[in-house]
């Protein structure tokens, strides 16, 4: 039977025949392809066809066949060890990533012959993702158009991934995927998956949902790009729904959804369970070790996110890629460890990553946040690729090291600025309080357009809140089209932090009113509030329902405003027994909360105990000391205030002196800096007459008293 001959037009619509399975025969030269015919009334049929192979057919046929594309008169078998054969060697320039020589060759051929193979399409357009090459792409693309194949499941697959990978209008992938003739698994995951890294994890859900209506079962891919997305819309109660699917469907053990687990649960601080999966993997891979540390690094346990980097390696022989270096510089930055950050950087050019965009921004940010803004900035000159997370960290480094001018300089030379790097520079001016600064980039967003974007809206109005501005911040926030849980939680922090708690609590029953679930900031800005305006019992309740309503853990941070509230109504008793019975009874940091109430409830009785207690648990911590001095002072017991400040003299601890950031003169710096001030030849202080003019009255309980 001749190969051409297979089957007629007429006997089979194109839209119902399914290659099935290619087995091949290669004693008899033959080739069994075996399809499934399926017929308007959806019964389905076997048939088998034997098909006689000429010499070196059996040898790839399954390549081609394996095309599905109709008609069958089409296929024609390729010879890829025939190395006369054009259509070999282009294959074979695609797989070694020749571009621009497959091309060439490409031109020499008759175009009639090119149609008939579609793998050579699919080959070609994979090899323009591999290099980059988007412009050749599109190329290839209008040639399978005017060729007929852009239904081809395998070229409308590699048409997806081009797209996907280097086009920058999404719609236009979208267009690209709903013209495939076949949408199998990889179309659909591919999509799915795409939303997600396009910040529509909503649209991702809702074509999953469509996947499985049209009969497409999911693989571990799809499932984890699933998961990504309740991730990104901070979904917690629907990721562990997926993740009953993932066991049911017998995926616990793959990997590539663990580590979509394991960053799901970290991103939405369920620390414990991202734990609990990692520690229950038996042999964890690079791609898991690298989300369990972003795990920790995004909840602020950057030493344990180091020790788990370090471990990887030493004890279990794991290299660590691109991403992973990435997370541990975040570490090194945050924690301000230069030389540890250094040692991460000599690790990073031995292992050949220095080109890589995610770690070299990552160094940008890291030498930036450790006051070495120069190399800093040398490292980004020398970055041959720039994109917005590179030109936001060198721009934080600058604005955290307070050369909020230079930080306006780069800005304005930036040829492109996107929604990122005005989120970046706003954050970091919330962060410093600079709000003239802040509203200069204000103005440049406005002057930019001023994209209703809610990223960059809630950083406005998180920097206007810290700033004081709270006028100009419910201003922001009240003519947003569209507000996200860090839009609310700005807002009510912003409340709190102003001394307007009961507008604080107002915005959040409003914000869950609308359906927006509270996270563990939400209720340090409520618990806070509730703190600072004396609501005891509001603060119990709230207290109360973020474990009763919301299922979130508490934390010390919530404690912490809790034992700040007790303390503030007098119910000393009540605190401790809070702390006693939490946690975190060992930790330093509440009792010392408790011994600042005692300073305003003049307690010393209380206020003994508990400094003993602190400094049983940190015998170096200098707060205990101070605030039992302060006690002791506020009751009239000069001596012993003074005793317990000569035993902390004695003992060698020494009070660390209190940070302000100022601004004189358009620059940000600290007031403690004595030996390198902000001007120089000039005083960062005001006098004292200054002071008295500004009406400014200082405390006179806090003189030790009478030195005599």
């Amino acid at each position: 039977m001749a190969h051409n001959k297979i089957l007629s037009p007429s006997s089979c619509p194109p839209r119902l025949l399914r290659p099935h399975t290619v087995k091949q025969i290669p004693a008899a030269g033959l080739l069994l392809l075996t399809c499934r015919v399926w017929s308007t009334r959806k019964q389905k049929q076997t048939m088998v066809m034997v098909v006689r192979s000429s010499d070196g057919v059996c040898r790839n046929s399954t390549l081609e066949l394996l095309v599905g594309r109709w008609p069958l008169t089409l296929l024609t078998p390729l010879n890829l060890s025939d190395n006369t054969n054009p259509f070999s060697k282009i294959l074979q320039l695609c797989k070694s990533g020749e571009l621009s020589g497959a091309l060439q060759l490409l031109k020499s051929i008759d175009p009639g012959e090119i149609s008939a193979k579609p793998v050579l399409y699919a080959s070609l357009l994979q090899t323009c993702t591999k290099v980059l090459a988007f412009n050749h792409g599109l190329q290839i693309h209008a040639h399978v158009i005017k060729s007929g194949l852009e239904f081809d499941r395998f070229v409308g697959n590699s048409l997806l991934t081009l797209y996907f990978k280097l086009g920058t209008d999404f719609p236009e992938t979208r267009k690209v995927f709903d013209g495939l003739f076949v949408k199998d698994v990889i179309s659909w995951t591919s999509m799915i998956s795409g939303y997600v890294r396009v910040g529509k994890p909503m649209n991702s859900l809702e074509l999953f949902w469509k996947m499985l209506a049209y009969g497409v079962e999911p693989n571990a891919f799809t499932l984890s790009a699933v998961i990504k997305a309740c991730s990104e819309l901070g979904d917690l109660k629907l990721g562990r729904i997926f993740h009953g699917v993932v066991l049911g469907r017998g995926f616990d053990s793959n990997y590539v959804i663990a580590s979509a687990l394991i960053d799901m649960h970290g991103r939405n601080c369920a620390l414990d369970d991202a734990r609990q999966l990692f520690d229950e993997l038996l042999e964890p891979d690079a791609i898991c070790w690298t989300s369990i540390i972003s795990a920790l690094t995004r909840n602020d346990f950057f030493d344990e996110a180091l020790r788990f980097f370090y471990s990887m390696q030493r004890d279990h022989g794991m290299c660590p890629d691109g991403f992973t270096f990435g997370t541990v510089l975040t570490a090194c930055g945050n924690l301000g460890r230069l030389k540890q950050g250094k040692e991460v950087h000599a690790k990073v050019i031995t292992t050949g990553f220095c080109g890589n965009v995610v770690v070299e921004s990552s160094l940008v940010d890291m030498y930036g946040k450790c006051g070495s803004v120069g190399e800093s900035q040398r490292i980004f000159d020398r970055m041959p690729i720039k994109n917005s997370v590179s030109w936001s960290a060198l721009l934080g480094g600058y604005c955290q090291n307070g050369d909020f001018k230079s930080v306006i300089q780069i800005f304005r030379k930036m040829e492109k600025v996107d929604l990122y790097c005005f989120g970046t520079i706003l954050r970091t001016c919330a962060g410093l309080a600079a709000v003239r600064q802040g509203k200069e980039v204000h103005c440049q967003y406005i002057r930019k357009g001023g994209w209703r974007d809610v990223i960059v809206e809630s950083a406005l109005v998180d920097l206007y809140a810290k700033c004081g501005c709270i006028e100009y911040a419910q201003t922001i926030f009240d003519q947003m089209p569209v507000r996200n849980l860090i839009t609310w939680n700005s807002m009510i922090g912003g409340f709190a932090q102003n001394g307007r708690g009961e507008e604080a609590l107002r915005i959040f029953n409003q914000m869950v009113k609308e359906g927006i679930k509270p996270d563990y900031i939400s209720f340090i800005g409520i618990l806070f509030a509730c703190s600072h305006r004396g609501l005891v019992d509001e603060g119990r309740e709230y207290f109360i329902s973020m474990t009763k309503d919301y299922g979130i853990k508490v934390g010390i941070e919530h404690y912490s405003c809790m034992v700040d509230l007790l303390g503030r109504a007098g119910l000393l008793e009540e605190a401790e027994i809070l702390i006693e019975t939490s946690d975190f009874r060992d930790d330093s940091s509440l009792w010392a909360a408790l011994l600042g109430a005692c300073t305003t409830c003049t307690n010393y009785e209380i206020a003994e105990r508990i400094a003993k207690r602190v400094m049983e648990l940190e015998p170096d911590y200098h707060l205990s000391y101070v605030l039992l001095a302060n006690v002791y002072k506020a009751v009239g017991r000069w001596n012993d205030a003074l005793r317990i400040r000569r035993l902390m003299k004695d003992r060698g601890v020494n009070k660390m002196p209190g940070k302000s950031w100022i601004e004189t003169k358009n620059n940000l710096g600290s007031s403690f800096d004595f030996e390198n001030s902000l001007v120089p030849g000039e005083s960062n202080f005001l006098d004292v007459e200054e002071l008295q003019m500004a009406r400014y009255l200082p405390k006179a309980s806090i003189g030790l008293g009478p030195l005599g």
